[in-house]
């Protein structure tokens, strides 16, 4: 229980983090997941919506029950960190419609057009995926043609697993 409650602080204590921190670290054997120190003291909007990403893709991790969380992975767990990916980008240019990123913009059309799941199947799939047969890569790949040109899928974690630190998340 202690993993869940170090990742709902975290969850609550988030509001940004830098551009210096999206591949810090990456993905190591570990119990627990940490953010990034930076992740709650900057404003970047890019960098909050990743930040959702992580937090979602790690409690789900942890959910699984696995062995070792960092290993963790399936299509559904990708598909609701996409889709929060997604929302919290959403959300955050509803307040500024200046902002732009180009990965995230794209993903943006990719969900809109209703091919979110083809997305998450044609990029991120690994073998042990079970991926839902009503899932249509072909009409995804048809309309990604045609609509996102030079497009190059992306993930970023802000933060890292590792084996639990001798700290009171209280």
């Amino acid at each position: 229980m202690r993993n869940g409650i170090v990742i709902g602080l975290l969850a609550v204590a988030v509001s940004a983090c830098s551009g210096e921190i999206y591949l810090r670290d990456g993905v190591t054997d570990g119990d627990t997941f940490y953010l990034a120190e930076r992740a709650t003291s900057d404003p970047d909007p890019v960098l909050q919506s990743w930040v959702a990403y992580s937090l979602t893709i790690s409690t789900c991790q942890l959910k699984t029950g696995a062995e070792n969380p960092a290993r963790a992975t399936s299509f559904e767990c990708e598909l609701t960190a996409r889709r929060i990916l997604v929302d919290t980008w959403r959300e955050k240019r509803a307040t500024d419609a200046s902002l732009s990123d180009a990965y995230l913009d794209d993903l943006l059309r990719v969900s809109d057009a209703g091919f979110l799941e083809s997305y998450v199947a044609s990029h991120f799939a690994k073998r042990r995926w079970h991926i839902p047969q009503t899932v249509d890569e072909d009409a995804y790949r048809g309309w990604a043609k045609q609509e996102l040109d030079d497009h190059k899928p992306q993930t970023r974690l802000i933060g890292s697993w590792n084996y639990a630190r001798n700290v009171n998340p209280l």
